[in-house]
């Protein structure tokens, strides 16, 4: 019989840790994290259409995280064995290797700890009637604390670029005391703080555009 869910995660909370078997070995996940960023990301269930894309996707844009100090670890509801296969038909199907961890999740522990499963859709289930993993993003920073959460139904393939660039917006925003406005990507002009006043604003942006009062647009450095 599954756990028992554990109360829903927020924004802040800091992650679980969890011990799990993975396809490149044990790990700890406040180990693994380290001083890294991770986004950690589950899976329905291996050899499954819509997994098989979204793997490949990452994998290919693993260097891209990888500049930005983010190691990727992907869950799937799977023995080590099923995942070491899928991986040769990711491969073959994308063109992509998959060198990043998976966590065996056969028995759903981790897939519990972290809410990563499906309440509406009742056939989302194996044959055991145990509920598969929806698919679920976690953006946790190197302090362990979950700064996105992300939910897609079994159903929907993630959008990869849009992952990157929440964590192009996180690590900007922590960096120069800033937010980021709709449709935000590198290069754009960004929102100073709300908490960021008068000369402090000035100061530190020096070109700094007030549309409203509650609103302040400023181009970054190049380099930023």
């Amino acid at each position: 019989m599954a756990a028992e869910r554990s109360a829903p995660l927020r924004l802040g909370n800091v992650a679980p840790n969890f011990q799990a078997d993975t396809t490149q070995g044990p790990i700890d996940l406040h180990e693994f994290i380290g001083d890294s960023w991770v986004v950690f990301f589950s899976h329905p269930e291996d050899y499954t259409p819509v997994c098989t894309t979204e793997l490949g996707e990452m994998a290919r844009l693993e260097p891209e995280f990888k500049k930005r100090g983010v190691k990727l670890l992907g869950l799937s509801a799977n023995t080590l064995g099923s995942h070491e296969g899928w991986i040769k038909d990711i491969k073959d199907v994308t063109g992509s290797q998959v060198s990043f961890p998976i966590v065996a999740d056969k028995e759903r522990k981790v897939a519990y700890l972290y809410d990563m499963i499906d309440y509406q859709d009742t056939t989302n289930v194996d044959e055991k009637g145990i509920a598969f993993t929806i698919r679920s993003v976690f953006v946790i920073d190197p302090k362990k604390t979950i700064r996105t959460i992300l939910s897609y139904p079994a159903s929907t393939g993630r959008n990869s670029a849009e992952i990157l660039r929440i964590v192009d917006s996180l690590q900007t925003g922590d960096k120069h005391k800033i937010t980021t406005p709709v449709n935000w990507v590198p290069g754009d002009d960004v929102i100073v703080h709300p908490a960021v006043k008068g000369e402090q604003a000035a100061q530190l942006f020096p070109n700094l555009r007030a549309v409203k009062p509650y609103l302040r647009f400023t181009a970054l450095p190049a380099d930023a």
